[in-house]
């Protein structure tokens, strides 16, 4: 699953626009399930989050939002592979 290893990378990017390519590439797997497109949800919410916190907080706060965001990526990502 490259588009996983594409979105990882994006969380490193924290950007508005990691945030739309982010959308782009995990939104091919919404229609899967209710359960995967609201992990995607999640993440996504993480990602905005962690992009808020990077902006407005000091660095000591990134890490741990990082942490969150791959936490809740590995979950879409775990629930994807249940699926197939």
């Amino acid at each position: 699953m490259d588009c996983f290893k594409r979105v990882e990378g994006l969380i490193d990017a924290t950007s508005v626009e990691a945030i739309h390519s982010a959308r782009v590439l995990l939104d091919q797997f919404k229609g899967k399930s209710e359960t995967i497109a609201q992990a995607i949800d999640d993440f996504l919410l993480d990602f905005m989050t962690l992009l808020f916190v990077v902006e407005a907080t000091r660095e000591q706060f990134h890490n741990p939002a990082r942490r969150l965001a791959r936490i809740r990526l590995s979950k879409v990502r775990l629930l994807l592979t249940r699926c197939s």
